[in-house]
């Protein structure tokens, strides 16, 4: 079950670039913290444990593609990842999550990873299996009796023919139906047919566990102890035989997975390579606060030992957190980096800034991403059959008019992109089932109709736009 190798720090970026515009440092930082966790495994084993993670703080204004690096980064991670809000916990004592549960939530994806990856392992068997359980359902054997001979007609049905042969040709004929049978199922000709399965039953004990706000995992692995105390059930279900064939694969690939071996994998996995990415980590910084900010600096001080690294304890076992990587991210409006406590400063050694965004970024984001803004708006129109197009021009006066928006009122970066573009096609999109099979040309011309108005009112551009 190793882990496959990681992309190289240029791939990583340019798999960056495709979805995100500009910020260079910060895509090279975190691609070169990557590579580095691929690094580390290949190190001689007695200086493997001495390399501790170079934990990165990103710091820049709102919109400026903070969060998106985190969630392009969590599918290029090909290792245990998870984004998580600094906002969402709470001092000790505090009504809140507690920091650890970042940890255990860590062990969750880890574990889902693994058992994944060995269902995928033994699909095939247990494909094969649940064939052999469906053609038992459609053609099954009768024990303590001979079976007449029977035939599969070209439209799937089973006849009895007269038996005139001997005892030892009956098991023949058996398995030639059958094969018959196995044919035509992998055909797809027996699709349109019902049959009735027997499955296995979630049972779930009917008991509610109140737990303390911040402990709700108490509550669920309560529940689990429960329903694995309790005695497995099966029912029956009536379902079409593809539905049928992929409820029992499932059910078999679940029997031959080994889930003992794939909590024992995903712990050491997600100790070994797992990425804590936390977001709005600025909202915890600031000192000396009182009234409802007073759990800021102990959420640091709880989270310092996690980071520096503890053991937490989670029900797959104890997760040892020395070798997690932690990329924090913050916009730091009304706080600084400074802010935070020195020795949670200390554990975030590498430092990236990141540059707020003008109208040639804007102009880049609505035209070069795989994803951009302009190419989503033509996808949905498009399934009214309304084909619209944005000229050059069309994308600069948008993007003009961000940028004009963002310097007179908050600068929410690309953000802002989302209500600009949303009021200018606003008209187009009730009216699109009226439009159905016209071609709309969006010119600087129409931004400008559309968008002056509004751009012009100072006070109504500030709630509009």
């Amino acid at each position: 079950m190793a882990s496959p190798q990681v992309m190289t720090p240029r791939e990583i970026v340019s798999e960056l670039d495709r979805y995100i515009v500009g910020q260079h440092d910060a895509k090279r930082a975190v691609a070169i913290a990557l590579r580095n966790r691929w690094r580390r495994q290949n190190v001689a084993p007695e200086l493997r444990d001495e390399i501790a993670p170079k934990n990165i703080l990103m710091i820049g204004p709102t919109g400026v593609g903070k969060t998106e690096i985190a969630r392009r980064l969590a599918r290029l991670a090909q290792a245990p990842f998870v984004k998580v809000e600094a906002s969402r916990y709470t001092e000790v004592g505090y009504v809140g999550r507690d920091v650890e549960s970042m940890i255990r939530d860590l062990a969750e994806v880890a574990v889902k990873m693994v058992r994944d990856e060995e269902r995928d392992r033994v699909a095939v068997k247990a494909r094969e299996t649940a064939e052999e359980r469906l053609l038992d359902i459609l053609y099954p054997p009768s024990p303590g009796k001979v079976r007449r001979p029977a035939t599969v007609t070209a439209e799937g049905a089973i006849e009895v023919i007269p038996d005139h042969s001997h005892d030892d040709l009956h098991d023949s004929a058996h398995d030639e139906t059958r094969e018959k049978l196995r044919k035509l199922l992998r055909n797809g000709h027996l699709n349109s047919r019902e049959v009735d399965i027997e499955v296995s039953a979630q049972v779930s004990p009917m008991i509610e566990v109140f737990t303390p706000q911040g402990m709700e995992e108490m509550g669920v692995n309560m529940k689990e102890l429960f329903s694995q105390i309790m005695p497995k059930k099966t029912r029956h279900r009536k379902v079409k035989v593809p539905e049928a064939l992929e409820m029992l694969a499932q059910e078999e690939a679940a029997r031959l997975v080994d889930m003992e071996n794939v909590a024992r994998e995903a712990v050491n996995r997600a100790e070994q390579s797992g990425i804590v990415f936390i977001d709005e980590i600025d909202k915890i910084a600031g000192r000396e606060a009182h009234g409802p900010d007073v759990s800021r600096e102990g959420v640091q001080r709880d989270m310092l030992p996690i980071v520096e690294g503890s053991t937490v304890n989670t029900k797959y076992g104890a997760v040892k957190t020395d070798h997690i990587l932690f990329v924090a991210s913050g916009a730091f409006h009304t706080s600084k980096p400074s802010d935070l406590i020195p020795e949670f400063q200390g554990r975030f050694p590498i430092r990236v800034e990141l540059g707020p965004l003008g109208k040639d970024d804007f102009v880049r984001i609505l035209t070069e991403p795989e994803n951009a803004l302009t190419r989503q708006y033509v996808a949905l129109l498009e399934t009214e059959r309304v084909k619209i197009g944005f000229t050059d021009d069309a994308v600069g006066a948008l993007a003009d008019i961000a940028s004009q928006v963002n310097a007179r009122s908050e600068n929410i970066g690309a953000r802002r992109l989302h209500t600009v573009l949303e009021r200018l096609v606003e008209d187009l999109s009730f009216s699109a089932p009226e439009l159905s099979g016209q071609e709309i040309t969006i010119d600087s011309a129409y931004v400008h109709q559309r968008l002056d108005p509004i751009l012009k009112n100072e006070d109504l551009s500030r709630y509009i736009l």
